[in-house]
């Protein structure tokens, strides 16, 4: 049976809502307000850098606002002294590159676009009233198409994009208000003058107040990613033949390390972006003049070539179909020395690298990682697996493939930053030849069994600065 309520009863629900709302509203203000805090303190505090900018922005806004505000500037420019904040806003960016690169497309597509302007104004108007709106129209459609096309070359739109579309934009501005303006060689001088006075300015800010190299951003990335795979190669042997089943701050760090190698496989975009960018600085500090930008992008491409492979190998830590122990057991000495080979491998080209020396250190580990990979050949190629299911065997198996291939990877990576080094004119380093101390996250010495080759004693090689 339905009971039946009143209007009063059925109101008083929705407005009961509204109350409790309303009662709400200021917590929930203040706790938006400090989620906002710790978001911007956080974001301030991954990178400083990031402050100083904003900072470098406001710099450069007010210096150019002067044009404004003192009398004798804004009678030499007019009411174009706005082009110069315009141009600080979209030119000042966050590294000196970036800025470089925006500031120089914009000022050279000014000038040739501001000149061709003027150049089909004065054409047109040899046509007469009436055909100079035809010619106008006529240069301005071709100008739009070519500029437009030219944008699709890769390489054009790597480097001259923004110039492109600057230079589409001023040559209609200036050609196209030609038609109701006769003064337009003033109208250009002045649109190009303020522009480059927005564009020196934001440089000058940029270069001369802490400033942003990007191209030493790529380098520190590019060696930050060769470390990362040689923190995974570090913690995998360990992870998967499970030697240690204890949760300690070791194996945290283990788990850490196996997830680091994600970001390496998205840094394609970035990595190309910055190189970009880096060819527009000048020489600074340790990279000179026409520094090889462009090699620092195929040793990112292999890194990622072994991060995908780095993918693969880590799907097997969580297979459902799993190699019994004592199976794994057979080959784990072998693969968990080839493991910790490669992460010595790649630890000491991220840190050469890093520290800008030459050297070939790390083909000592390269070579040791092939001697126990010759190992783990002949090993498969017995009668190992003859008790053993093949659904069991597969994993396991395809793990010491990847290992393997892995190799070939590494030694790609170090011929590459081998080029590099000897390209960008590394310093030579001088090596000593001292014993390997072992990994911050193992304990103790990879025990082999039966069926396992004594290993061979690592060597580390520590460059003396």
């Amino acid at each position: 049976m339905e009971t039946l309520t009143s209007p009063q009863q059925q109101s008083s629900g929705p407005i009961t809502r509204g109350c409790q709302w309303f009662k709400a509203l200021p917590n929930k203000f203040c706790d938006k307000t400090m989620e906002i805090v710790r978001k911007t303190k956080k974001l301030g505090q991954d990178d400083p850098r990031r402050i100083v900018h904003s900072l470098k922005v406001g710099l450069a806004l007010t210096l150019v606002s002067l044009f404004y505000y003192f009398k004798p500037l804004y009678d030499g420019f007019g009411d174009s002294a706005m082009w110069a904040v315009l141009t600080v806003v979209v030119v000042l960016e966050f590294s000196v590159g970036a800025t470089l690169g925006k500031g120089f497309n914009r000022m050279l597509a000014t000038f040739v676009a501001g000149g061709l302007g003027v150049g089909a104004h004065c054409l047109a108007t040899l046509a007469g009233r009436k055909g100079e709106p035809i010619l106008i129209a006529t240069f301005v459609f071709i100008i739009a198409v070519i500029m437009t096309f030219m944008r699709f070359f890769p390489k054009m739109k790597a480097r001259y994009d923004y110039g492109l579309l600057i230079f589409i934009l001023t040559f209609c501005l200036v050609s196209v208000s030609g038609y109701r303006d006769d003064q337009v060689l003033k109208m250009a001088h002045e649109r190009f003058s303020t522009i480059l006075v927005g564009s020196c300015a934001s440089l000058i800010v940029c270069i001369c107040v802490c400033p942003v190299w990007i191209g030493e951003d790529l380098h520190n990335s590019v060696a930050t990613n060769m470390e990362k795979l040689g923190n995974f190669f570090q913690a995998f042997g360990d992870e998967y033949f499970e030697v240690s089943e204890e949760h300690d701050q070791s194996s945290e760090n283990k788990k850490s390390y196996l997830q680091g190698y994600r970001s390496v496989l998205t840094s394609k975009s970035s990595e190309e972006t910055m190189a970009n960018f880096a060819r527009w600085e000048p020489g600074h500090g340790p990279f000179g003049y026409r520094h090889p930008w462009k090699m620092y992008l195929k040793i990112g491409n292999l890194t990622r070539d072994c991060a995908y492979k780095v993918e693969a190998l880590n799907n097997y830590l969580n297979c459902k179909i799993q190699t019994p122990v004592e199976i794994r057991g057979k080959i784990q000495g072998q693969c968990k020395r080839v493991s910790l080979e490669c992460s010595r491998a790649l630890k000491e080209m991220a840190s050469t690298f890093r520290k800008m020396v030459r050297t070939r250190s790390a083909i000592v580990h390269i070579d040791s990682s092939k001697e126990a990979a010759e190992e783990l050949k002949t090993l498969l190629r017995t009668n190992l697996w003859e008790e053993a299911d093949l659904l069991e065997i597969i994993p396991a198996a395809s793990v010491a493939s990847l290992l393997l291939e892995i190799i070939e990877c590494i030694e790609k990576i170090s011929e590459a930053v081998n080029e590099l080094a000897k390209a960008a004119a590394f310093r030579n380093g001088n090596a000593t030849v001292l014993p390997e101390q072992p990994d911050s996250i193992h304990q103790g010495e990879v025990q082999n069994d039966s069926n396992t080759a004594m290993p061979v004693p690592h060597i580390a090689i520590i460059v003396a600065e």
